[in-house]
C-alpha cells in the first residue's frame, strides 16, 4: 500500500461517518416528489398561483392597453402642438422672418415645423359676384409640409407638393370647400376653379375637418411661390405651427419667441400648450398607481395560497421527513426538498398564469377596439415574481421540516 493510500485509509477511519452530498438534479428530484405523488393538490396549488399571475396581467394589460387608446385620442387633440404668431394689431406691424419655419425647427425637441400666411387676397365663388364679399374666407399661403404637422387628412384631391408650389393652384378647408359649393373633387372630370384676386385657380383639393385647427378649414390654401408670384404676397409668414416632444413642451413654448423675433420676443405670442396634455399626464400617474396596487393584491393573495399549501404538505409528510432523517439526510437537504417543491409549484403556475393573462388581455383589448398593450413588466412579475413568491412561501415550512426530529417525525 502506497503512502497517500494508507493516509487515506487512516482518514476514513478516523471519519468514518461523512455527509451525503446531493447533486442538484437530486435536489430537483426529491423536490418534484411531493408534486408527482400528489398531483391533483398540485394542480389546485398551481391554479391558485396561476389565477394570481393571470390577475397581475390582466390588471395591468387591460388598463395599459385602455390608456393607449385614450393617450392616442388626446394625443389627436394636440398634446404636442404649438402655435405662435405676431401680436395682432402692432404698429408697425411684426414681420417673421421667412424661413420661420426652418429656424423654429433647429429647437431641439422639436420633430415638425410648418408655416401659413394671411395674404389678405379675396376669393369668390366666381367674377360675377361682389369683388368684395369673400364669402368669410381667409386665403393662406401655405408650405407643403402643413398637413403632418396639423394631423390634417385630405378628403378628395391632393394636397399641395413641389410640383404645383408655383402653379396656380388651391386646396380648400371643409368649410370653405362648402362656402364655394365645390364639395369635393371627382376624378375624371374638369377641376373646378375659382378666382382670387385677378387669377384664376384650379382647385386640386378638399380637406377633411381639421378640428386641431379650425381657422384652417374656412381657409383657401396657396402654394408658398405661387402666392407670391399671382398674389402678391411679401413672403412673411404670419402663423408658424410646431410639433415636439410632449415631455418638453412647456420649454420649447418658453424659447419659441426669442428664436423666431430674437429683437422684441415679447411681441410673438405662443398658444399655451394644450389642456389635454394636463389631462393625458394625470391618467398616466393614475393608471400607474393603479398597476402597483392591484398587481401587488394579485401577488399576495398567489403567495398566502402557495404558502399554505406547503405548510400543510409539511403536517402531511412528517412520517416521510422522519424516514428520510433516520436514514441520514440532514437538516439542509430536508429545506431543500421543500424550498425546491414550492418553488417548483410556483413556477408551473406563473408561467401558465402568463400566458393565460396575456391571452386574456389581447383578446379582451382586441375585442373593445384597443391597442393590444401588454407591460414588460407585468410579463417579467409574472414568471420572476412567481420564483419569488415559491420561496417566500417556502422558507416556513421548509424550516419547520427539517426541525424535526426523526423521533418526533416518526411518532407522528
Amino acid at each position: 500500500m502506497t503512502r497517500s493510500e494508507t493516509t487515506a485509509a487512516r482518514a476514513r477511519a478516523d471519519d468514518p461517518v461523512r455527509p451525503v452530498r446531493l447533486a442538484l438534479i437530486d435536489i430537483l428530484h426529491l423536490g418534484l416528489l411531493g408534486i408527482r405523488t400528489r398531483k391533483m393538490r398540485a394542480a389546485l396549488s398551481a391554479l391558485g398561483i396561476s389565477i394570481g399571475i393571470a390577475t397581475l396581467i390582466l390588471v395591468t394589460g387591460i388598463p395599459a392597453s385602455s390608456q393607449k387608446d385614450l393617450n392616442e385620442q388626446l394625443s389627436a387633440l394636440g398634446t404636442n402642438m404649438l402655435r405662435a404668431e405676431p401680436q395682432p394689431n402692432h404698429e408697425p406691424p411684426v414681420l417673421l422672418p421667412p424661413d420661420a419655419a426652418r429656424i423654429a425647427a433647429r429647437i431641439g425637441p422639436v420633430t415638425h415645423t410648418s408655416a401659413v400666411a394671411n395674404t389678405h387676397a379675396i376669393v369668390r365663388r366666381s367674377d360675377l359676384t361682389d369683388p368684395q364679399d369673400g364669402l368669410g374666407l381667409t386665403v393662406l399661403a401655405s408650405q407643403n409640409d402643413l398637413l403632418p404637422v396639423l394631423a390634417g387628412k385630405v378628403m378628395s384631391g391632393k394636397f399641395l407638393d413641389r410640383a404645383t408650389d408655383r402653379l396656380p393652384t388651391v386646396v380648400l378647408g371643409y368649410q370653405a370647400a362648402a362656402r364655394l359649393g365645390i364639395p369635393r373633387i371627382v376624378p375624371g372630370e374638369q377641376a373646378p376653379l375659382v378666382p382670387i384676386g385677378s387669377t384664376w385657380f384650379t382647385v386640386i383639393g378638399v380637406l377633411s375637418p381639421m378640428p386641431l385647427a379650425p381657422d384652417i378649414e374656412r381657409s383657401v390654401l396657396v402654394g408658398w411661390r405661387a402666392a407670391q408670384q399671382y398674389i402678391d404676397f411679401d413672403g412673411h409668414p404670419t402663423v408658424v405651427y410646431l410639433k415636439a416632444h410632449e415631455d418638453a413642451i412647456e420649454d420649447v413654448a418658453a424659447v419659441v419667441p426669442a428664436t423666431l423675433y430674437p429683437q422684441t420676443p415679447g411681441l410673438v405670442q405662443v398658444s399655451r400648450p394644450s389642456d389635454a396634455l394636463a389631462a393625458k399626464r394625470a391618467t398616466e400617474a393614475t393608471f400607474s398607481a393603479l398597476f402597483l396596487g392591484l398587481a401587488g393584491v394579485a401577488l399576495l393573495v398567489g403567495g398566502i395560497g402557495v404558502a399554505n399549501t406547503m405548510y400543510i404538505s409539511v403536517l402531511e409528510r412528517r412520517k416521510e421527513i422522519g424516514l428520510r432523517r433516520a436514514l441520514g439526510a440532514n437538516r439542509r437537504q430536508i429545506r431543500g426538498q421543500f424550498l425546491t417543491e414550492s418553488v417548483a409549484l410556483s413556477l408551473m403556475g406563473g408561467l401558465v398564469g402568463t400566458v393565460i393573462g396575456v391571452l386574456a388581455a389581447t383578446g379582451y383589448a382586441t375585442y373593445q377596439g384597443w391597442p393590444a398593450v401588454i407591460p414588460t413588466a407585468a410579463v417579467v412579475a409574472g414568471t420572476g415574481g412567481s420564483i419569488v413568491i415559491g420561496v417566500l412561501a417556502g422558507v416556513y415550512p421548509s424550516v419547520r421540516a427539517a426541525r424535526l426530529t426523526p423521533t418526533e417525525a416518526l411518532a407522528a
